[in-house]
């Protein structure tokens, strides 16, 4: 939704409400403070009163175990999901808390909290209290750090593939949400880390609190972002190759569309390929779209990437320093340079690395996936084949939408060598990697960008990329309408 000015909190869910595919049960993230006591009340007063929409509620709160206070804070949350009759629990960030970062790092740790609270309560979807003011906090603090347009908090958000988070209050403001509380006689919880200044966002809330008005307006730049993110599908159908899952290769047309569509495709490709979660920043993009576009046959290397322009076109693979092993006990799962996510289904302790760091030998290519050679994204009747690169003391397992072993004869050695040389190499820490271990552990390729937190605005790219590398389709909105639009 877009609307041209803050709605109130009961006008935005009603319209969220609306909004949903049904029937659908709604975990509702609670921490005890305004935004989010005023997103479960607002929900519940609006189910009550149509108690025929197939939906429920269920609530968790996460307990960062930060603060001597937040145990007893969860428990209040706790009595007052009970006096609503909502089904509650309390889930305890346990792992050992870091010195620095630790923002970063608790939000990573609550949404895996809060995707297991889903699962246990079997909802489909994760609803937060985000507000108007959140995100003109975040907008502000992005424009502070980089020079390109951000959208901002994203109304709806993906989460590792599994459940949508969504955000229903993000046109409201704090201060509505707080007066329909005291309405109704309903207190909250007051965080003292909201108040603590070494934060980031903290001083820039006391920065916009005598500030007026919408940040900037989302109507244009949301829309915007799903427009680009749709042309960069379509640039994909047309000039993206990928060549034994991989190497990349933009051909050379490809390189000669539109700035913008160029930046943004090249931009999460390179974050794919280099196993980031961020695309490179804008001086790095710079350089690389003014290599591009540039026709000079050369190397360039760009986010753990390595660009190589030839006359036809740019190959893109991770370059082979910095690729750290990874140990996996059985039943562990993980993912491997944040291109490969992995899981040990054998009885044995599993090591994965990079090939360079293997004894060299030649890729040997099964006869049943002799099929034809790369395809683009548009193209996928074809089917998924998987193929096994054996070496003299490991195994390589590569996904791939078909090979054949003279496809790679045409293709520039040195490009294809490296990219090689970048494959995932399986292996055993006892000795010799049998061929039932191979099939005992679950490789695919793992987008960094986006399998973890996948806004809606990348949906279309990631989708497409997603047929690219023969993968599922991400899960669906759980909305019947976005943006007052059917869907």
């Amino acid at each position: 939704m877009f609307p041209e000015d803050p709605i109130s909190p009961e006008a935005a869910v009603d319209r969220f409400i609306t909004s949903l595919k049904t029937p659908a049960r709604i975990l509702v993230a609670i921490s005890g403070g305004s935004d989010s006591t005023g997103l479960l009340l607002l929900l519940s007063e609006a189910l009550k009163a149509a108690p025929n929409l197939s939906i429920s509620l269920c609530a968790a709160t996460i307990d960062h175990a930060l603060r001597s206070e937040s145990a007893d804070e969860a428990r209040q949350v706790a009595a007052l999901c009970a006096s609503l009759s909502i089904p509650h629990r309390t889930m305890v960030w346990q792992s050992a808390k870091p010195k620095t970062g630790i923002m970063a790092v608790a939000r990573e740790a609550r949404y895996g909290l809060l995707a297991e609270a889903a699962e246990a309560f079997e909802a489909n979807l994760i609803v937060t209290g985000h507000t108007a003011d959140d995100q003109r906090e975040t907008l502000r603090m992005r424009g502070m750090r980089a020079e390109q347009i951000s959208t901002g908090i994203a109304d709806a958000v993906l989460f590792d593939r599994r459940f949508w988070i969504l955000r229903p209050l993000l046109f409201s403001t704090r201060a509505d949400i707080r007066a329909f509380l005291s309405a109704r006689d309903v207190s909250w919880i007051d965080d003292p880390s909201n108040e603590d200044m070494k934060y980031e966002r903290v001083r820039t809330r006391r920065q916009l609190s005598a500030e007026a008005g919408a940040e900037r307006d989302m109507r244009g730049a949301w829309q915007e972002r799903l427009a680009l993110a749709s042309e960069g599908a379509e640039w994909l159908d047309r000039y993206f190759r990928l060549h034994g899952g991989l190497l990349g290769q933009v051909m050379p047309d490809g390189l000669k569309q539109d700035h913008a569509v160029l930046d943004y495709a090249l931009g999460r490709l390179d974050a794919v390929f280099g196993g980031q979660p961020f695309v490179p920043g804008r001086v790095q993009m710079e350089r690389l779209l003014a290599f591009a576009i540039g026709g000079k046959p050369g190397r360039m290397t760009v986010g753990r990437v390595v660009f190589d322009l030839r006359r036809d076109g740019l190959y893109l693979a991770r370059e082979s320093r910095g690729i750290l092993p990874l140990v996996l006990q059985p039943g562990e799962a993980g993912v491997w340079d944040g291109r490969f996510a992995a899981r040990n289904r054998s009885g044995g302790t599993i090591g994965i690395q990079a090939a360079t760091a293997r004894t060299p030998s030649i890729l040997h290519w099964s006869e049943e996936t002799r099929t034809p050679g790369s395809m683009g994204a548009k193209d996928i009747s074809r089917s998924v084949k998987s193929m096994a690169a054996s070496r003299r003391d490991s195994w390589i397992p590569v996904t791939s939408r078909g090979a054949r072993e003279d496809h790679f004869v045409h293709m520039p050695k040195a490009a294809w060598k490296r990219a090689a040389a970048s494959a995932p190499v399986l292996f055993a820490e006892a000795g010799l990697l049998s061929p039932e271990s191979v099939r005992s552990v679950d490789l695919a390729p793992y987008f960094a960008p986006f399998d973890r937190f996948l806004t809606r605005f990348d949906l279309t790219f990631a989708d497409r990329l997603s047929a690219v590398f023969s993968r599922m389709p991400y899960a669906e909105p759980p909305l019947r309408s976005i943006d007052g639009k059917t869907i």
